[in-house]
């Protein structure tokens, strides 16, 4: 168990001090197609009859998003007004999930569908767990865990939509011409994204498979 408790730990940190020393790294250097984020993400959404859709700056750092309902690009502010490598390859990535929301793909509309229970689900799921093991209930405990594992299925639908998207982005930039000497490092920006969720499957699955150890304990 002490193993578990480390990785629970280890994984989505070294996860997220990877894209973060990918993204540092990259936003340093400046892109050979003389296009900011909001440029290119201008250009891949206009390429896409996705003219009507807006690109606004966000604050903060790596806030970058794409809001489905507001049919709105969120770019962060060193994204936006960047020059860089990190910058375009992040608004193009965004892109790839407006011409998501476009095409109606399956796990993005599944992702909106069940976003709703999961996130009420994941907040009870550790309230239940505790009455249930207080009151030593054996049915509450198994809703928590029920409870628990929403937030994986929720991980492992969001996955796909997370690489798909990155796909998307890549071909999307080869369309338009604008890679040239960029190709490795816009590849390796957008694969280092895909690894935060790569990792987040990885800590839930973990995090699912501890409670059923530690039951299984308390049963023996």
């Amino acid at each position: 168990m002490d193993l578990m408790y480390l990785l629970l730990f280890a994984i989505p940190l070294a996860a997220q001090l990877y894209v973060k020393s990918t993204y540092n790294k990259y936003i340093k250097i400046k892109s050979n197609c003389n296009l900011n984020g909001f440029d290119m993400a201008k250009k891949i959404l206009k390429n896409n009859g996705l003219d009507s859709l807006y690109i606004v700056e966000t604050k903060g750092v790596m806030t970058d998003h794409y809001d489905p309902t507001r049919k709105t690009v969120r770019l962060s502010t060193d994204v936006y007004n960047g020059y860089s490598i990190s910058s375009i390859a992040i608004a193009a990535h965004e892109c790839g999930h407006a011409i998501q929301d476009k095409e109606n793909y399956l796990f993005l509309r599944l992702r909106s569908y069940i976003f709703p229970v999961v996130n009420l689900g994941t907040k009870l799921a550790y309230i239940v767990l505790i009455i249930g093991a207080l009151l030593e209930y054996l049915d509450l405990i198994y809703l928590g865990i029920i409870l628990v594992s929403l937030g994986l299925v929720f991980q492992l639908v969001t996955l796909p939509v997370e690489i798909d998207a990155s796909k998307r982005a890549l071909k999307e930039m080869e369309k338009c011409g604008v890679l040239k000497n960029d190709t490795t490092g816009v590849k390796i920006m957008l694969r280092s994204a895909a690894l935060t969720y790569v990792a987040a499957v990885i800590s839930s699955a973990l995090e699912v498979f501890r409670l059923i150890m530690i039951y299984g304990r308390r049963r023996r």
